[in-house]
């Protein structure tokens, strides 16, 4: 692979900085192809996301444009064709993320964001964390028997938390894999739903299922069930037990009470780790009742042992729409929270002005 500095071209118009061109060659057909994706997919995205024009002359890719935005695509593009040379797989939205991601941190690599794989089943994808948060998180999670991953939806927090107990499983490193969650949207409605009290909270552990289902086939996630390596189960099953050689994942914490939490957090045996994820804004617990999650993360933010990884919009690696409709539900919350706090403001000072003997005196 050979970078070939061309001439710059001239430009019709005033810039604040000046346009260049620039060539990366790849000798090798079968890597350049890899690179680029049917019908140069990936260049398109790269000068999309990148603002620089980038196109392919035979085996040589050329990017032109403004020099600040050349730089960042011909960053971007050198440091994949090393790890499309390493079996790396680059989707569509990693370009947008990793091209973000490395304006926002110039010191880190491509290589340090998307290939930090978490190898998962043997016939299944690496799980890959794609934003400096992520690995950030991922990193935590190894070094820590205790970490919480708070922020919005979408952020792969539970996702993560649930290909690093995989991995943990299939290397020995755990016995088994406990994944729960509160079941605080049944309610006293459980009640009404057919079946034993599993079947009745089974539909709210089913996003647990879908993740598991996504790093592991089918059969090999019901054998394991089958010999207790792997149980999913409500919050209140914990009460009582004390959890050894475990990965414990407690998901959407934040419907947790302060009760509850400090009964998980207490379940935490000898050789065990344990992740707690959610989002502090989107509890569903009865009105006046306080999240245990965010009083955990008030409680423990100092304590050593335990990591704390916040998550903003910027990590979340759905589908692009859920990146605008956190933001807007974000200030759509920011303007509520000042009325409310505008409208109080008006209410004491209605009191003030009515209570008795709050008139000034007269003075003779």
């Amino acid at each position: 692979m050979q970078t070939t500095p061309l001439a710059s071209e001239p430009t019709t118009e005033p810039k604040t900085e000046n346009n260049i061109t620039e060539g990366l060659e790849v000798e090798d057909l079968d890597l350049l192809h890899g690179l680029t994706g049917p019908g140069s997919a990936m260049l398109r995205d790269v000068a999309k996301h990148s603002g620089a024009e980038v196109g392919l002359r035979g085996n040589v890719i050329l990017i032109s444009g403004p020099e600040s935005r050349v730089r960042a695509a011909h960053r971007f593009l050198t440091e994949a064709v090393e790890l499309v040379r390493n079996g790396v797989e680059i989707g569509p939205g990693d370009v947008a993320r990793s091209l973000r991601a490395l304006q926002d941190h110039p010191d880190d690599s491509l290589v340090d964001l998307l290939d930090a794989t978490i190898k998962v089943a043997p016939k299944r994808r690496p799980v890959v964390p794609k934003t400096p948060a992520q690995r950030h998180y991922v990193s935590s999670i190894r070094e820590h028997d205790l970490t919480f991953g708070i922020g919005p939806a979408g952020t792969g927090k539970t996702y993560l938390a649930m290909a690093m107990g995989v991995n943990a499983l299939i290397n020995r490193r755990v016995k088994r894999i406990i994944l729960t969650r509160p079941a605080v949207e049944a309610g006293e409605k459980l009640g009404f739903l057919p079946g034993d009290l599993a079947e009745k909270v089974n539909p709210y552990l089913r996003p647990l299922y879908d993740a598991l289902h996504d790093m592991m086939e089918f059969e090999k996630v019901e054998q394991l069930r089958e010999r207790g390596q792997i149980e999913v189960a409500p919050l209140a099953f914990m009460r009582g037990r004390t959890l050894n050689n475990s990965f414990i994942i407690l998901d959407e914490a934040q419907n947790a009470t302060s009760e509850q939490m400090r009964m998980f957090l207490t379940r935490l045996g000898y050789s065990s780790k344990a992740v707690v994820t959610g989002d502090i804004t989107q509890t569903d617990l009865p009105s006046g009742a306080k999240s245990g999650l965010r009083e955990a993360s008030e409680l423990f933010s100092d304590v050593e042992g335990i990591a704390f990884c916040r998550f903003t919009d910027g990590d979340v690696v759905r589908h692009p729409l859920v990146q605008r409709i956190v933001l807007a539900y974000e200030a759509l919350d920011r303007k509520r929270e000042a009325e409310k706090t505008e409208k109080s403001g008006r209410r004491r000072g209605s009191l003030s002005a009515t209570k008795p003997g709050s008139e000034e005196p007269e003075h003779e």
